[in-house]
């Protein structure tokens, strides 16, 4: 069997690597030179866990800072698929590449729960994203701009217990942020949440996206969401990419709008008729 490699390639080959993927989506635009995101290109993925085969064999690109949502029904590979480029799981077969300046800590990951420690302040959950550079002499500081940048610099010294679960999200994607990340994978981060709270993180995390210029993947089940936030909604089936779609609905985009809606229906039609066919 023919081991995954995750490496990191020069711009001139990971840019003949994203021309041979059969499935690659490259956007025409040139990345504005504030973007800091790195590019991505998925090559053959492969995955299984025993007997069940949860990818099949993926080609994808993901330009320099775009906004990628991956949609699908439950067990069709997408959570896999974000794990898998976010280096928290193996794969059988295929690579994974990024751009020739990327270290590990370039990629983060945010989860649907926000995972703080009970026994830690909010300040020093936050810390905890910085790793081994939570000792330096700038981690308070680092870590007191994230909790600006998402709007809890007031809570820096309370217990992760007494906030609400919006905040402690919140506190979550400063975690996130405060090492700077090029690309931040985010495994349906606002899934628990209510519906207010959900479009304000929402709002929350394409603001950050856009002052910050890394590349976002986001993994959800709900389909508007997927319009509202992405340059291109991805979706899996079977292992696979089945559909394509890029989201040209221009910023700031407004919830319930034609064009959303238009979008969000297409993409339901095709989850829909593909579950007819299961």
């Amino acid at each position: 069997m023919q081991t995954a490699v995750r490496t990191i390639l020069p711009e001139t080959e990971l840019a003949r690597a994203a021309s041979l993927a059969p499935q690659a989506r490259v956007l025409r635009e040139i990345p504005s030179p504030l973007s800091r995101g790195l590019p991505l290109v998925v090559r053959g993925l492969r995955k299984s866990f025993g007997n069940n085969a949860v990818l099949r064999g993926i080609d994808l690109h993901i330009p320099v800072g775009q906004f990628v949502a991956i949609v699908g029904k439950s067990g069709c590979g997408k959570s896999t698929l974000l794990r898998l480029i976010a280096g928290l799981e193996k794969a059988d077969a295929g690579s994974i590449s990024l751009g020739e300046q990327a270290r590990p800590e370039d990629v983060r990951v945010m989860f649907q729960e926000p995972r703080l420690l009970p026994w830690a302040r909010v300040l020093s959950n936050v810390e905890v994203g910085l790793g081994g550079d939570r000792a330096s002499p700038d981690a308070h500081p680092r870590a007191e701009r994230a909790l600006t940048e998402v709007g809890l610099a007031d809570k820096r010294d309370q217990w992760p217990s007494v906030l609400s679960g919006g905040q402690k999200q919140r506190v979550a994607l400063a975690r996130a942020l405060v090492s700077s990340p090029r690309v931040l994978a985010l495994d349906e981060p606002l899934g628990a949440l209510d519906a207010l709270t959900r479009i304000s993180m929402q709002r929350l995390l394409e603001r950050v996206w856009r002052d910050q210029g890394f590349t976002a993947i986001l993994v959800t089940h709900d389909v508007a969401e997927a319009v509202a936030l992405a340059d291109r909604v991805l979706v899996v089936e079977e292992g696979r990419i089945a559909h394509d779609v890029t989201v040209n609905v221009p910023r700031p985009r407004e919830r319930g709008s034609a064009d959303l809606a238009g979008l969000e229906g297409s993409i339901l039609r095709h989850l829909l008729s593909a579950e007819g066919r299961t």
